[in-house]
């Protein structure tokens, strides 16, 4: 028998511990995703003039397809970063993981906003510009599985979801700074200004808040589940060996059940904002709006979705918020095309209500899939793999869809697809994993 290092269900008072992980993971987490986003919100507006300039001489919509393809690289190298980041948090620990994806995140996104543009320095520009976006997706691969980890291992076995849910929401509060400083900025100056020296404000911000998760995350103690594998001496020699001889499914799994997410996530994230700028003709601040409001929907119900999962079950929530997005993503586009402010703004915000349930109880599950020994390898890869075929180049499709039918209906066919993808995921996951002991010495029902 194991001793719990968790608090133990019931528990109504968080412990100063739990409070400084879940500010850990939270603050963290936002900050990383800060960094990631920014980048969407640039490539949404501004790398297609700076970096690719040629492409954009003859044809504008093939330069912002190549700058909606740089979005999309760098999750080619996720899976590199998740296999490194996930040995590393299952052999010595996920807080070590942890704070390295932070510092290598923020260092890639000051860069940025100190290269030169292609008028500068020419063919150099964009080289260095995907050269650094992958930095930024190999250190992305490795940061979600450790912040998962820390929140749900701390976490009473009846609050995995809730605890779970405060890296998730770490996305949309990303998201709400990102988007936050590109209105301030694209409303305080002129777009001479903005596309000459302003743009790089946000990337170079970002040594400071980077300063600040570092110090933040230091302080948080290690998992108490890892806690307990060095202490039983349990560790694993070789932990994503084991992952793929044993709980290949699993990884499969957590690859299907995240995609379709992810592939609506940046439709809110980035071309949401750019489509109602190029084609419908609003301001850029307009959309802007539009998309903080979409991102404040996000992060109420992701929040909500991790704490009702611990009330009906993981595999419940997750069908419902599919449900929706399901059902949604097709007759939306006729709010959207309506072309007015406030029926796109209403199209994004019911995209939120099926983001929240199908993200919310995400970290909570994954752990419940996996033993502890390969759990931060599984939770990761099958996270960074997931974020390949869903959103990576999910804003790229979706412009090429428009560009070649003319019918933005199809690209809501699209995302139906990788959502329905996704609820085949969530069903093929059997129930008995939910709320399953993540401790080093259980049994854990993983997938066969």
């Amino acid at each position: 028998m194991t001793t719990s290092v968790a608090p133990q269900a019931g528990t109504n008072r968080r412990t100063r511990e739990e409070k400084k992980v879940l500010a850990g993971t939270l603050v963290g987490t936002t900050i990383e995703w800060y960094d990631f986003f920014i980048y969407a919100q640039a490539a949404a507006f501004v790398l297609a003039p700076l970096f690719f300039t040629p492409l954009g001489a003859d044809n504008a919509a093939l330069a912002q397809i190549v700058s909606w393809a740089s979005l999309g690289i760098s999750f080619l190298f996720r899976p590199l970063g998740a296999i490194i980041a996930g040995h590393l948090g299952d052999k010595h620990g996920r807080k070590v993981a942890l704070v390295l994806t932070l510092v290598g995140m923020g260092v890639a996104t000051a860069l940025i906003g100190l290269l030169p543009t292609y008028a500068q320095i020419g063919i150099w520009a964009p080289i260095l510009l995907i050269l650094l976006r992958i930095v930024q997706g190999f250190s992305a691969g490795g940061e979600w599985g450790g912040a998962a980890l820390m929140s749900v291992e701390h976490a009473p076995r009846d609050k995995r979801g809730l605890f779970g849910a405060y890296p998730q929401i770490g996305v949309p509060l990303g998201m709400l700074l990102a988007t936050s400083f590109m209105f301030i900025l694209t409303t305080s100056m002129s777009e001479e200004a903005f596309l000459t020296w302003g743009w790089r404000i946000p990337f170079l911000s970002s040594v400071v808040l980077i300063v600040v998760g570092y110090l933040i995350r230091r302080s948080v103690d290690e998992s108490p589940v890892f806690k307990e594998m060095q202490n039983l001496k349990k560790e694993a020699s070789a932990p994503l060996g084991d992952l793929f001889k044993g709980h290949t499914k699993n990884v499969v799994l957590a690859m299907m059940i995240f995609a379709g997410n992810n592939a609506v996530g940046y439709m809110v994230i980035a071309f949401f904002a750019a489509y109602g700028a190029n084609v419908l003709g609003f301001s850029r601040p307009e959309t802007l709006v539009a998309s903080l409001i979409g991102g404040f929907g996000w992060l109420v119900f992701t929040m909500f979705g991790g704490w009702i999962s611990d009330k009906i079950g993981r595999k419940v929530t997750f069908t419902i918020g599919y449900g929706i997005l399901i059902v949604w993503v097709i007759p939306m586009w006729w709010l959207i095309d309506s072309g007015v402010l406030w029926l796109f703004t209403l199209a994004i915000v019911v995209v939120t209500i099926g983001l929240g349930p199908s993200y919310g109880p995400q970290s909570a599950l994954y752990a419940e899939m996996f033993p502890a020994k390969v759990r931060y390898s599984g939770a990761s890869i099958g996270y960074a793999f997931g974020s390949i075929i869903g959103g990576a180049f999910a804003p790229m499709i979706a412009e090429l869809l428009l560009g070649n039918t003319g019918m933005s209906w199809t690209i809501g066919l699209y995302l139906a697809g990788v959502c329905t993808i996704s609820l085949i995921g969530v069903l093929l996951v059997p129930k008995s994993v939910e709320k399953s002991d993540l401790h080093p010495e259980a049994r854990v029902d993983a997938v066969r």
